[in-house]
């Protein structure tokens, strides 16, 4: 770890790696026309389709972390690019479904295959990805993405 990293808070390096990490998965992946939060939203959907399910765009949403809206957003790119379907749900008009067209699998098998190769690189120093410290490290991210998230919860404690 370097000297600047030692005295770091949890905060700021998980920032640092989140931002490593997209910065790299954007740049493997723009040779197959995606960036990382297009590779996010296929991946999930090719994840998700694998598992028999077809999500709604708020499923997707819920499932990537990211906001509704710019699932929508994306959703929308992806749609014209010819990668994705938008369907109506027929149990709620209200939302569309989502899935992958064959050229958008074809696509997404082959985003996959880059990033699992990002993520060997990444989880090198820790033994590789199927090292003990590799499943480690993914069980405590897993912990610290399971802790809900309130930033008013602290205002409003010092407030009464």
């Amino acid at each position: 770890m370097s000297s600047a990293n030692e005295s770091a808070t949890a905060g700021f390096l998980v920032w640092r790696l989140s931002m490593k990490w997209r910065v790299a998965v954007d740049r493997a992946v723009a040779p197959l026309g995606l960036t990382h939060a297009q590779y996010a939203l296929m991946g999930s959907l090719y994840g998700m389709a694998r598992s028999g399910r077809q999500p709604s765009q708020r499923q997707l949403a819920d499932h990537t972390g990211l906001e509704p809206l710019y699932v929508s957003k994306l959703a929308r790119a992806l749609e014209a690019a010819g990668l994705v379907t938008r369907t109506r749900d027929p149990d709620d008009p209200r939302a569309m479904q989502l899935s992958l067209t064959d050229q958008g699998r074809d696509v997404t098998r082959r985003a996959i295959t880059v990033v699992q190769g990002l993520l060997d690189q990444m989880l090198e120093p820790l033994g590789g990805q199927d090292s003990p410290r590799a499943r480690q490290f993914t069980r405590e991210l897993a912990t610290l993405l399971d802790v809900p998230l309130d930033p008013h919860t602290e205002n409003d404690e010092e407030q009464s």
